[in-house]
């Protein structure tokens, strides 16, 4: 069994250790929600008709930092990790569950694409951009979206995690 190690935001620093810390935060918070679970829990659905589940999760937020760090913010031609026919520039998807992948795989394949990330991210400032539907995106609106992907998925997670074992909070 992992047991993940998560960190407190700073409460005073600057804006980027701030934001950074916060993604950080909510990356961890949603690695612990599968902490101690069974392959069979992780593939619990949330509420019927609902087939959201804990390691479907964990495979979109795979999806989600490759098509923003690697795609968006770098312009990296890379393939869908999960759906190698879905549209590159289109929604992540990452939800459906193949029958060989369990936590180990889809966390490795999420935490290589947290490492990507985090090299994408490390010598831009928040204010440089990348092109984006049209316009121009920053690494500061990247990072506050991800922030608040992760935190809107963790609540999932955690309401998951509540139904399969009676667990919350974290």
């Amino acid at each position: 069994m992992t047991t993940t190690e998560r960190a407190m935001p700073p409460l005073h620093a600057d804006e980027r250790t701030t934001l950074e810390g916060w993604l950080e935060f909510y990356r961890a918070t949603l690695v612990m929600k599968c902490d101690g679970l069974a392959d069979e829990q992780l593939r619990t659905a949330s509420v019927p008709p609902s087939p959201l589940t804990l390691l479907g999760l964990v495979q979109h937020m795979a999806e989600v930092e490759r098509n923003w760090f690697r795609r968006v913010l770098s312009g990296e031609p890379v393939a869908p990790i999960h759906d190698p026919d879905a549209d590159p520039n289109g929604h992540a998807g990452g939800f459906d569950l193949a029958d060989d992948v369990d936590l180990d795989t889809a966390r490795s394949t999420w935490e290589d694409e947290v490492a990507h990330a985090r090299a994408n991210c490390a010598t831009r400032t928040l204010d440089e951009t990348s092109p984006f539907m049209g316009g121009d995106v920053t690494l500061r609106w990247i990072y506050t979206h991800m922030i608040a992907e992760y935190a809107r998925h963790a609540g999932h997670a955690d309401l998951i995690r509540e139904r399969i074992d009676g667990v919350t909070g974290v």
